[in-house]
């Protein structure tokens, strides 16, 4: 009986793709990992191991693995009584390393092999818009309306003043909200200029008046020299906008003076956030305490005129950049929490010889439209709590969830967790800007906004994450690997071949291991269906 006859009645049953990969590219790229298809001799063992580890994406169908996996010139009956020990073997419900790397292998030559679209593409973004974000992007080119839509959640939230909303897990958040545009050379980044501007203008005409107030100040302490009748520091003396090459302690003296206001800035290049990095890298610091409720900060000075503060960081940014400057500047803090609580966004690539695209007027009539809105913002104040937001938070949750199942990506996991935060949040500031009335189109773009946030994150820097976590794991290991231990209590020669590999071992040395391990009586070998294994005796209580 051939696989094709083995699946024959019921022929449409089994999808043909898993996670948009097709499984036979999944197939060959298991086999290669499990060191290329067998000879002669080991036919029935490779067979067995290809099974083991097909299961977790066939749901322990022998069926549905019979019909992917080759025979590999086995006899019929053996090969099809392989499959089924393999899938009566007692399953552990994390998925194999070995698997994973398959997986990874398989994607990475889906999208070498693609035409751009499909997994590559970033998610599309609804066509209906909660009204606040249609009005902000409606004199957007249609290139750059993802961007703006993503850009535009930092000014707005800076018009919040003491206004905390509860998240899922019950911690009060304030609407800390850091947004970074990377995108190539020329592709027209100063595309969210315009609306952040206007976004801003009540802050910057009361900002003005105050540095006025703060010049004018200075003027006079500079007049009278050392006179010891100067005048003191303005009172209330609130400057939300800072410089983008404000010093640390300045930045420092700007948040006590800002009586709980967020701080904001709007930065041409990501590298300008270098002038708050002080004595280290303080600046990557600044970026995790502004997303961290209940934060502190400061510093402490002998000099009378050293500013001595510790203060509460609220500070919202934009900034932008290519996206080699950006992954070179996050570089070295990967794994350290700026990239997941920041929201990334992008353009997308204009064809050679493409039109310009053309933006609409920032005039009166629409400074009039954005003025209830942000006057809304203004308004709020104290704790806001809004149902449909948490809801949606928590459906959000359980979806990003799904997902970090399905493709057992740890990277994709861990940044989802911040992301779903700056989407609530994103949720919150709509929803109060419309004069709290939750808007039915809020949910579809907040879902789009979080997906779009994820997919630059990984397609910017997953694979540079992987890397320097598994280069910590390497360095934190203490001594070698006892490779006993991490195989199951029951595993074939090849399982244990792949093992070797992982740890950097060659392949030719696993049948003296094994012929070590019998000895020493370590193991002991049984045969199960014509196929040799495995099993423990002195460490058989050891788990993987």
């Amino acid at each position: 009986m051939s696989s094709q006859e083995a699946t024959k009645d019921q022929p449409a049953t089994y999808p043909i793709m898993y996670q948009g990969m097709p499984y036979t590219s999944i197939v060959e790229a298991l086999e290669n990992q499990l060191g290329g298809r067998p000879e002669h001799g080991s036919r029935n063992a490779f067979i067995f191991s290809m099974a083991c580890n097909l299961r977790y994406l066939c749901n322990d169908d022998p069926q549905w693995i019979a019909s992917l996996l080759p025979n590999y010139g086995e006899e019929q009956g053996r090969w099809m009584s392989s499959i089924r020990s393999a899938c009566e073997r007692k399953q552990t419900m994390a998925m194999p390393e070995i698997v994973k790397r398959a997986l990874k292998v398989a994607q990475q030559e889906n999208r070498c092999d693609g035409d751009g679209e499909g997994e590559d593409a970033p998610p599309q973004m609804p066509k209906k818009l909660p009204k606040l974000i249609e009005l902000l992007t409606s004199q957007t080119p249609e290139i750059y309306r993802a961007a703006v839509a993503h850009a535009v959640f930092p000014p707005l939230a800076t018009h919040l003043w003491r206004t905390r909303f509860p998240y899922i897990d019950n911690v009060e958040h304030e609407a800390t909200l850091m947004c970074v545009l990377m995108a190539g050379t020329g592709a027209g980044k100063s595309c969210v200029s315009d609306p952040i501007k206007h976004i801003m203008a009540d802050i910057r005409e009361r900002d003005r008046e105050n540095l006025e107030r703060e010049k004018a100040w200075k003027e006079e302490v500079g007049r009278k020299g050392a006179n010891k009748d100067k005048a003191k520091r303005p009172e209330n003396l609130v400057i939300q906008e800072i410089d983008a090459d404000m010093t640390n302690p300045a930045f420092v003296m700007r948040t006590a003076e800002a009586q709980e206001h967020f701080l904001y800035t709007s930065l041409n290049e990501i590298d300008q956030f270098d002038a708050l990095k002080g004595q280290g890298k303080q600046q990557f610091r600044i970026m995790c305490l502004a997303f961290d409720p209940g934060n502190t900060y400061g510093q402490t000075r002998v000099g009378m005129q050293s500013v001595t503060e510790r203060v509460t960081v609220r500070f919202n940014w934009n900034a932008s950049t290519t996206i080699l400057k950006g992954q070179q500047y996050f570089r070295n803090v990967l794994t350290d929490g700026p990239i997941s609580r920041i929201n990334f966004c992008t353009i997308p690539e204009r064809e050679i010889g493409a039109e310009m695209p053309v933006y609409g007027t920032y005039d009166d009539h629409f400074d009039e439209q954005l003025k209830p809105y942000i006057e809304n913002l203004c308004r709020a104040n104290g704790l806001v709590e809004c149902k449909e937001a948490i809801a949606l938070a928590q459906q959000l949750k359980e979806e990003n969830a799904d997902t970090a199942r399905m493709t057992q990506s740890r990277v994709y996991e861990n940044l989802s967790f911040r992301a779903n935060v700056i989407a609530y949040l994103k949720a919150c500031v709509l929803y109060v800007a419309n004069g709290c009335k939750w808007e039915k189109e809020i949910v579809d773009f907040v879902r789009w906004s979080e997906q779009y946030d994820l997919w630059c994150k990984m397609r910017f820097f997953a694979t540079a994450i992987e890397q320097a976590e598994t280069e910590g794991e390497r360095s934190s290991k203490r001594g070698p690997r006892n490779l006993l231990q991490l195989l199951p209590n029951q595993f074939t020669m090849h399982e244990a071949e792949a093992l070797r590999l992982q740890q950097g071992l060659d392949r030719k040395g696993t049948y003296n291991m094994l012929r070590q391990w019998v000895h020493r009586e370590y193991v002991t070998s049984v045969t199960v269906d014509s196929l040799t294994v495995y099993e423990k005796l002195k460490f058989r209580n050891y788990e993987k």
